[in-house]
């Protein structure tokens, strides 16, 4: 974090509602990216051609803004590849009972000013404060 500027968390912003936009007017789909990634697996086959390049594209992105700014964004260093692969998989979890994730909640949703994902994303941020809570002063997870 000692990178962070109120400048660059602007642009990013900006920058997933520009794409949240343009997949709404283009495709007429909502940004949620574990419906996008679900929808790979479980969709016609006209379905995951889209899907695909969409899940591409971030990966893509996030590796060319490594390659480009190397050292802006480093990953914490110190946590067992087991307990990340375990926290992925209960947040895939999470993402299942809660009807969608942060993005089609907290971006979408909340701009259709739908109560379900106002609260859905109230419930992730105070889930988030309690995490953060817990590893940093009462278990140590390093």
């Amino acid at each position: 974090m000692e990178n962070f500027t109120p400048y660059s968390a602007l642009l990013g912003g900006a920058l997933i509602g520009l794409s949240a936009i343009i997949l709404l007017l283009f495709n007429g789909r909502i940004a949620g990216i574990s419906g996008i990634m679900n929808g790979v697996f479980k969709s016609p086959r006209d379905e995951v051609s889209w899907r695909s390049l969409f899940l591409a594209g971030l990966i893509i992105g996030a590796l060319l803004f490594q390659w480009i700014a190397p050292g802006f964004v480093s990953p914490r260093a110190g946590y067992p590849l087991w307990l990340v692969a375990l926290g992925g998989f209960l947040v895939g979890i999470g993402t299942r009972l809660g009807g969608g994730c942060t993005s089609g909640h907290g971006i979408c949703g909340i701009a259709n000013l739908s109560l379900r994902s106002i609260l859905a994303t109230l419930t992730f941020m105070a889930t988030g404060f309690v995490t953060v809570y817990l590893i940093r002063h009462v278990f140590t997870l390093t």
